[in-house]
């Protein structure tokens, strides 16, 4: 399950980990005009963990979800 809010700033996508195995802690993905933030809150410290993509590596992340192994440049 995930939900989708869009902010002045930022459209927040949250992906909710349902289903009787391990559960994870839910994700929150920020995307901003300049970069993507995704947060999760650590199960052990009970501190969020923050990963933070340039626009140039979500754009390399998204085109790698459907490509073969191996290694990529995208062409400008």
């Amino acid at each position: 399950m995930f939900t989708i809010e869009h902010d002045f700033d930022a459209t927040v996508i949250t992906l909710i980990d349902e289903g009787s195995a391990s559960l994870e802690e839910d994700v929150t993905i920020c995307a901003f005009e300049e970069c993507i933030t995704l947060e999760q809150l650590d199960a052990i410290t009970g501190e969020p963990m923050r990963l933070t993509l340039s626009m140039a590596q979500a754009r390399d992340l998204a085109a790698a979800l459907n490509l073969p192994e191996g290694s990529y440049r995208i062409a400008k």
